[in-house]
C-alpha cells in the first residue's frame, strides 16, 4: 500500500504526551519535491543531518536481495567532487561522525557535527545523492564486505539464523520474509548493474526527506537546503511502493532449529499483526500496551510475574509488538525455560499464562503505572537530538505526518483496558501463528557398559 506524507510549510509546535518540552518542528518542500524537516534544539552547539530515502529492502526486485543494504555501503565510496575516502575523512577531520542504516521500508544516512559545520555535511550528502561513481572493482570489494558482515552477524549466530527462518515462515509471500542483509546465495551474485539500477531508480530528491535537528535556525537550514539539494533534478519515474501481500493463514506453522552452538534453548511464537497506520494509530497503540502489560518488564509484567517469579520455571519472558512498518507487522511471545524444563513444557506454560491473562483481564494499577512510565520516557527521549531526528525521519519516510508523530503518545494514553483485551482477542489465534523452538541437538545415547568378568 502506498503512502504519501502530507507536508505543510510552516512551524508546527506541539506539546507531546503532556511533556513540558515542545518539539519545535518546521517543514518545507523544495521545488524538486524534496521534503525538509527542521527540529530546533538549542541546548548544545551541535547538529544532526539525516537523509531518509523512501526505499528499503522490501522494495527490492526478486532475486537481488540485499541490494538496498549493498548500496548503502557503496554510497560511502567516491564521487567526482569527493573521490573515494574523502567523504568520511572530511567529516572526521571536522570533529564529526557519520553512518547509515537500512531497513525494510527506508534507508537513512546521517552525520553529527558542530552546528557551524552543517553546510559542509549538506554539500557532501547532496553530492552523493546523484553523483556516485561505481566500477567493477569497487562493487567486488564492497560485495566481499557485506558477505563478511553476513558471516559475522548471521551465519555465526544460531539465533540470527533461527530468526531468518521464522520470518520466512511468517511472511510466505511478502518481502518482509527476506532478510534485509539478503540471502547469501543472492548476495554473492549482486552486480554493478544491480547496484546502479537501484541507485538510479530510487535515489532522487523527490524520494528523500532531509531532517536537520539541533542548534539551527529553520530559515537558514531552508536556504542551505535550497542551495545544495535544490538544484538536484527529481525523478519522473519513481515506482509505486506496491508489494505482494500475505494470503490468509489457515494453519499454524511450526519449526525447530537445532544448532550445537545454542547456549539457551527457547520457544517463541509470532503472529501477523496490523501495522501502525498514518491517521489511524489506535489499534497499534492497543497492541503496544498489550505487549508491555504481558511481557514488558520482568518484575511487573504478567508473563514475568507468573513464569519467572511465581513458578520460577523461566529465566526470561517477553512480549513484543513490531508494527512500525508499511505493511503487516508482528506480535510475539518468548519463553526461555530454566534447565530441566523442556521446550514442550515451556510452550504449555506460555499458553497457560496467556489464557490466564485473557481470563483475569488488565490489572488497573499496573495499567496506570505503565502510562506514567510512557509519559516519563517521552520526556527523556527529548534529551537526544539524534533520537528526535530519527523519530521524525523514520515516521515520515513511511508516510506518517508530523502530526501523527506528535499524537502518538496521547494515542497511547487514550487506550483503555477494553481496547487491550480486544487486541488480545484479535491477535491470539493459533492458526495465524508461527511457533519456533531453538534448541541444541540431543546428546547421543550412552552406550551400555561392557560386562566385566574376573
Amino acid at each position: 500500500m502506498g503512502r504519501l506524507a502530507s507536508f505543510a510549510a510552516g512551524v508546527v509546535c506541539a506539546l507531546t504526551g503532556g511533556a513540558a518540552v515542545a518539539d519545535e518542528v518546521t517543514t518545507y518542500q523544495l521545488d524538486n519535491g524534496m521534503d525538509v524537516v527542521v527540529i530546533e534544539d538549542h541546548r548544545a552547539p551541535v547538529v544532526v543531518q539525516m537523509v531518509w530515502y523512501k526505499v528499503g529492502a522490501a522494495d527490492e526486485q526478486a532475486g537481488t536481495s540485499g541490494v538496498a543494504h549493498f548500496l548503502e555501503h557503496l554510497l560511502f565510496r567516491g564521487t567526482e567532487k569527493f573521490p573515494d575516502g574523502e567523504f568520511s575523512a572530511l567529516i572526521e577531520g571536522n570533529g564529526g561522525s557519520s553512518n547509515a542504516f537500512t531497513s525494510y521500508d527506508y534507508t537513512a544516512y546521517f552525520q553529527r557535527v558542530a552546528a557551524d559545520r552543517l553546510e559542509l555535511v549538506m554539500q557532501l550528502e547532496s553530492d552523493r545523492m546523484t553523483g556516485l561513481l561505481l566500477d567493477e572493482e569497487i562493487v567486488a570489494t564492497e560485495r566481499n564486505v557485506i558477505l563478511e558482515e553476513r558471516n559475522q552477524r548471521t551465519e555465526n549466530d544460531p539465533g540470527a539464523l533461527f530468526a531468518e527462518q521464522r520470518s520466512a515462515a511468517l511472511y510466505m509471500n511478502h518481502p518482509y520474509g527476506v532478510p534485509v542483509i539478503g540471502w547469501k546465495h543472492e548476495m554473492e551474485q549482486l552486480s554493478l548493474d544491480d547496484a546502479q539500477t537501484f541507485y538510479e531508480t530510487y535515489y532522487a530528491p523527490n524520494n528523500a526527506i532531509l531532517v536537520v535537528a539541533g542548534d539551527v535556525d529553520p530559515e537558514e537550514v531552508h536556504e542551505l537546503a535550497k542551495t545544495y539539494y535544490g538544484p538536484l533534478a527529481p525523478s519522473a519515474n519513481l515506482p509505486e511502493r506496491a508489494r505482494p501481500q500475505e494470503p490468509p493463514q489457515r494453519a499454524e506453522r511450526r519449526l525447530t532449529y537445532t544448532d550445537p552452538r545454542v547456549a539457551q534453548p527457547y520457544v517463541i511464537r509470532s503472529y501477523l499483526a496490523p501495522e501502525r497506520d498514518p491517521g489511524d494509530q489506535d489499534t497499534a497503540a492497543a497492541l503496544t500496551m498489550l505487549a508491555a502489560l504481558l511481557g514488558g518488564d520482568a518484575a511487573t509484567s504478567f508473563l514475568g510475574e507468573r513464569l519467572q517469579f511465581d513458578s520460577q520455571r523461566s529465566v526470561y519472558t517477553s512480549a513484543f509488538y513490531d508494527g512500525f512498518s508499511i505493511d503487516d507487522g508482528s506480535f510475539g511471545l518468548i519463553n526461555v525455560p530454566v534447565p530441566g524444563v523442556s521446550l514442550d513444557e515451556a510452550e504449555a506454560d506460555l499458553d497457560a499464562a496467556v489464557a490466564a491473562f485473557i481470563e483475569t483481564g488488565v490489572d488497573m494499577e499496573k495499567f496506570e503505572r505503565l502510562k506514567t512510565q510512557i509519559r516519563a520516557s517521552e520526556i527523556y527521549a527529548k534529551d537526544s537530538t539524534q533520537g528526535l531526528a530519527r523519530r521524525y525521519g523514520q515516521a515520515l519516510a513511511m508516510g506518517f505526518s508530523v502530526e501523527d508523530v506528535q499524537a502518538w503518545t496521547e494515542t497511547l494514553m487514550a487506550v483503555t483496558p477494553e481496547d487491550v483485551m480486544a487486541a488480545a482477542d484479535m491477535i491470539f489465534e493459533r492458526n495465524k501463528a508461527v511457533t519456533g523452538f531453538l534448541t541444541r541437538p540431543e546428546p547421543p545415547a550412552s552406550e551400555t557398559p561392557a560386562e566385566v568378568t574376573q
